[in-house]
């Protein structure tokens, strides 16, 4: 097994622990993140009902003034306005799906940036 094998599977494996642990809290809501090599997207998802209620990346036209959509900056201000977005539309109750990312860098300035402007996790 090579090198980027051996990753994904170390990433798959975490994902689907952390998957688990949420599926056993029932009745809540997940605010999922993923991140690729040029953004930052983060919803809100009823699993029950299997509906996406709210969904924000910085790909949306409230972000065209970020220099850089993919850095900490821009995750700071994704947690912000989907905090307010969030709050706005009554869904302030959520259990935090990191989806196998570690919590460090980008992930952790989006939860806490979050966590300040409104969403308790």
């Amino acid at each position: 097994m090579d090198r980027t094998t051996a990753k994904k599977n170390t990433l798959l494996r975490r994902k689907l622990r952390i998957k688990k642990k949420i599926r056993a809290q029932k009745g809540n809501l997940r605010l999922c993140i993923s991140k690729s090599n040029t953004s930052f997207y983060a919803q809100i998802i009823d699993d029950e009902k299997g509906v996406t209620l709210l969904g924000v990346s910085t790909l949306a036209e409230d972000f065209k003034s970020l220099k850089s959509k993919k850095n900490i900056e821009a995750a700071l201000a994704l947690g912000k306005f989907f905090a307010e977005k969030a709050v706005e539309k009554g869904l302030k109750k959520v259990v935090f799906d990191r989806n196998g990312n570690l919590y460090h860098g980008k992930i952790k300035a989006f939860a806490e940036s979050a966590r300040e402007n409104g969403l308790e996790f």
